[in-house]
């Protein structure tokens, strides 16, 4: 990696954990570089405008959420293991050991953009929370194939109820701060999986 990747990288990890707190609109390139103690100009080289600076940003989250998440899910045994790992990856990267400053980027982004007008920072948004949301549908599609969920079971119900859960302990866990969130998730999360198997 040059050196120029190295700031550039070092530059997003640091935007990663504002947006995390702030928000996409608050990050801007003047308040980064002083952060950053590079000049305006020097990321102004690397981004070129707030809208390039925003969708590098998202980029990165998708990239950590795949890397502390996703990735490690999937070497799980297919199925059943494999969804629970998942989801209790999931939990810890909105408010646990895996977890940003200011917890899950997919939720708090989601309530800034939810009623932003389309352009390429909501469409590339909401193509990684699409990701996402598949991701869970394909896993659970994998319990299936495996024999261990009801043939008829539904993957996309199944990754729009988990991820009803997954928004309740979000707001529970960080909003509300019930030390009860996360066993409250795993009754719910349970409860969905006895449903689903044969």
């Amino acid at each position: 990696m040059s050196k120029g990747e190295e700031t550039r990288a070092a530059v997003l990890d640091l935007a990663a954990r504002q947006v995390s707190v702030g928000g996409l609109n608050a990050l801007t390139i003047g308040v980064l570089a002083d952060q950053a103690r590079l000049s305006k100009s020097g990321l102004f080289a690397h981004f070129k405008s707030k809208e390039q600076l925003q969708l590098a940003v998202i980029d990165r989250f998708a990239e950590l959420f795949a890397e502390r998440v996703i990735r490690p899910a999937l070497k799980a045994p297919r199925g059943e293991a494999r969804l629970r790992e998942l989801f209790d990856r999931k939990l810890r990267w909105g408010s646990g050991d895996l977890a940003l400053p200011g917890g899950c980027f997919f939720y708090g982004v989601s309530a800034e953009l939810d009623d932003a007008e389309p352009g390429p920072v909501r469409d590339r948004f909401l193509q990684a929370f699409r990701d996402y949301i598949d991701t869970i549908a394909t896993v659970f599609r994998t319990g299936i194939t495996e024999g261990e969920f009801r043939p008829d079971a539904d993957p996309e119900q199944y990754a729009f109820d988990i991820q009803g859960v997954l928004m309740a302990h979000h707001h529970a866990s960080r909003l509300m701060g019930d030390p009860k969130a996360d066993d409250r998730a795993w009754a719910s999360f349970e409860a969905l999986v006895r449903a689903a198997r044969i």
